[in-house]
C-alpha cells in the first residue's frame, strides 16, 4: 500500500476555505502571487473556454517569464534534477537505446534531453500542446549538442495520437500532464495510446493522487484518486498498475503504468 506522501496531504481538500486560510497564515509571501495568477487564469479562462486552448495560453504566458518554471522548475538546479528523476527511472526500468518512446508533454526537454542522448537516432517522439515551449525545447536541443539525434518535435491540438503510427512505442511516457488535466482530457489520451503502442510497450504517466474528495484548483491542478484512473484505463481496455517504487523519490506526483498486456504478478 502506498505510503508517501502523507496521509494528511492526500486527504487535503485545497479547495476549502479552511485550507485556503490556514496556508495564507503559514505562507504569506505568496499570497499576492496566488491573487494575481488567479486574476490572469480567470482572465484567460474567459477568453478561452476549452481547456487546450486555455492552458496552451497558461504555457504561453509562464514561458514568456521562464521556459523553465513553465513546466514546474523554480530553479534550473531543480530543473536539472527532475529530469534526471525521470530519466534514471525508466532507464531502471529497462529503457534501451533500441526503443522507441513517446514522450506526451515533453515541455522544454528538461528529461527529454537525456532520452534523446540515451535513445538511438530518431528514436524520440516528443508532443506538445504548446508552441513556445517547443521553441525552449529547441534551444534546449541545441544546447545539449544533440541535433543528429534527429529527434521529432511536434505540436499537438490534443491527446487522440490520431497522426502516429500503430504499434510503433515501446514506452509512452507523460510527466506532469495529467496533474493539470481535467478527466475528460485524460479519457481521450488512454482512449489512443494502446493503438501506438508495440506488443510488450507501456505507458507511465504522474498524477496529483488524493484519498479524500477528488478536486481541482484554479483550472490547472486537478487531483484524483488511484482508483478513478485505473476504472478509466481499464474502461479502455488497459491493464493498470501503481508504481509504488515511485514513491521512493523526492516528487509529489505519483504514478501509474499501464498497458494492453496484463502484467506478471
Amino acid at each position: 500500500m502506498p505510503t508517501s506522501p502523507s496521509d494528511k496531504a492526500l486527504r487535503r481538500d485545497r479547495t476549502a476555505l479552511a485550507h485556503k486560510v490556514r496556508y495564507a497564515v503559514l505562507n504569506p509571501s505568496r499570497i499576492a502571487p496566488y491573487v494575481r495568477r488567479g486574476a490572469r487564469d480567470t482572465w484567460l479562462r474567459l477568453k478561452h473556454p476549452g481547456h487546450v486552448a486555455y492552458y496552451r495560453a497558461v504555457m504561453a504566458s509562464d514561458t514568456a517569464r521562464n521556459p523553465e518554471a513553465a513546466v514546474g522548475s523554480r530553479t534550473h538546479d531543480r530543473w536539472l534534477a527532475l529530469g534526471a528523476m525521470q530519466y534514471e527511472y525508466l532507464l531502471g526500468h529497462g529503457l534501451s537505446p533500441a526503443h522507441r518512446m513517446l514522450d506526451i508533454g515533453c515541455g522544454n526537454l528538461r528529461a527529454g534531453w537525456r532520452f534523446i542522448d540515451h535513445l538511438d537516432s530518431g528514436n524520440y517522439y516528443g508532443i506538445d500542446i504548446s508552441p513556445d515551449i517547443l521553441i525552449s525545447a529547441k534551444q534546449t536541443l541545441t544546447r545539449f549538442h544533440l541535433q543528429d539525434k534527429v529527434p521529432h518535435l511536434t505540436l499537438t491540438q490534443d491527446l487522440t495520437l490520431d497522426f502516429l503510427p500503430a504499434g510503433h512505442f515501446d514506452v509512452v511516457h507523460a510527466h506532469s500532464v495529467f496533474s493539470h488535466s481535467p478527466l475528460d482530457v485524460i479519457d481521450e489520451c488512454l482512449s489512443h495510446v494502446g493503438r501506438v503502442l508495440r506488443p510488450g510497450g507501456f505507458f507511465d504517466f504522474t498524477f496529483d493522487r488524493t484519498e479524500g474528495d477528488e478536486h481541482q484548483v484554479l483550472r490547472e491542478d486537478f487531483y484524483y484518486r488511484t482508483e478513478t484512473l485505473i476504472a478509466l484505463a481499464e474502461k479502455r481496455g488497459l491493464h493498470g498498475r501503481f508504481m509504488d517504487d515511485w514513491e521512493t523519490r523526492e516528487h509529489g506526483q505519483s504514478k501509474i503504468r499501464v498497458s494492453a498486456e496484463p502484467f506478471a504478478s
